[in-house]
């Protein structure tokens, strides 16, 4: 008799899991092996691989010990041993649903681990259409930004600015560190579009601009082999508007990476070693995002329609001033309160998406399209 489709996703998924147990084990091999432990770089990837597998092989060996139990009292009802029936009848009735309570939580937590959650990221805003309009809107998504990082305590550090005489930007990229900052701002990267009047219009119609924000996951050494030898360094002098930034020396610098075409120009500080170092985090974590969004294509593990996969073409959101209001295209969430969202109340807003995007990776998982 053919397995139901059901029952065959519930064996990959275990079969899944069962791998991830073998390299879970490989892992407390190799980091006490001296040779590793002498690699600080390298050892530190590992504990911190060998910690993001703890949370989900703890209940994965929970349930391999009620599998075990349930096995055990099924075999006893199968032998016909009548004074034994009733005591592996209650035993299953206590143990069917709590393996099924243990495989639930199993698959969400599967489902829903971010391997990048742990990462600090490197946020890009630019302007879009829209003109002066859209970098005052870039102003004010890196303020919106800017508020939210800092009411969790998370650091955010500018790495380099194209200002505009009135306030806005052409571009601003910062880098936001502290605890969970990709779990939570992984969802922003896409298109998005404000309606409102601007300070420019003498006349009061409303005018629609547009801004991209990228949500990059900072790399570390570790996370991408950069041969600087495929690196081409040109250094050149600041300039700004009004003269600002102007600097006699040339310590802006001008990072590309010739295999990939990926450019970073930062003059941001007045020393080049300063906007240097800027600039290879940078290049560092866009080629980490670049390749992992290669790897993506090529398996095609992730359902079509996915939140969070970093498509900065599509449209993700709009700020409807006059309305006061917030709509999500992606999951159709529309809030009336902008003027809080403004200034940085974002929880609302990336709880709803948190958990959209967990139900349709669960999805996935069922459908055997997301493999982890």
């Amino acid at each position: 008799m053919p397995r139901s489709p059901e029952a065959a996703s519930r064996d990959r998924f275990l079969e899944k899991l069962a791998e991830l147990e073998k390299r879970y084990v490989e892992l407390e091999g190799k980091l006490s092996d001296p040779k590793i432990i002498s690699n600080s770089a390298l050892y530190t990837e590992l504990v911190k691989e060998h910690g993001s597998l703890t949370h989900i092989i703890e209940p994965y060996r929970r349930l391999q010990e009620i599998e075990k139990g349930l096995s055990g009292a099924r075999e006893i009802l199968d032998a016909g041993d009548k004074d034994m029936q009733e005591l592996a009848e209650a035993e299953i009735e206590e143990l069917a649903p709590a393996a099924e309570k243990v495989f639930d939580e199993l698959l969400k937590i599967f489902a829903t681990t971010d391997k990048e959650a742990s990462k600090n990221v490197i946020m890009e805003i630019r302007a879009g259409t829209g003109g002066e309009e859209a970098a005052l809107f870039a102003a004010d998504l890196f303020n919106m930004y800017r508020h939210y990082a800092e009411g969790r305590g998370w650091k955010v550090e500018v790495m380099d600015s194209a200002p505009t005489d009135m306030g806005g930007f052409r571009e601003i990229i910062a880098g936001i560190s502290g605890r969970d900052v990709h779990r939570r701002l992984r969802y922003e990267s896409g298109g998005h579009r404000v309606q409102r009047v601007p300070e420019t219009e003498s006349q009061g119609r409303i005018h629609t601009s547009a801004c991209t924000v990228a949500v990059l996951p900072e790399a570390e050494e570790v996370d991408v082999a950069l041969d600087m030898a495929e690196v081409r360094m040109d250094f050149y002098r600041s300039s700004g508007p009004g003269g600002q930034k102007v600097n006699k020396t040339s310590s802006a610098v001008r990072l590309t990476h010739e295999p990939t075409g990926i450019v970073v120009a930062i003059q941001d500080e007045k020393s080049q070693h300063k906007n240097r170092a800027k600039a290879l985090r940078i290049l560092r974590s866009r080629l980490y995002d670049h390749y992992r969004a290669e790897m993506d294509r090529e398996r095609q593990t992730m359902r079509t329609g996915q939140i969070g996969s970093g498509d900065r073409s599509q449209r993700i959101r709009t700020y409807n001033f006059p309305q006061s209001r917030v709509t999500d295209h992606r999951i159709k969430l529309t809030l009336y309160s902008l003027d809080r969202i403004i200034l940085g109340e974002l929880d609302e807003l990336i709880d709803a998406l948190i958990e959209y995007d967990s139900r349709e990776k669960v999805k996935a998982v069922l459908d055997g399209q997301l493999t982890g």
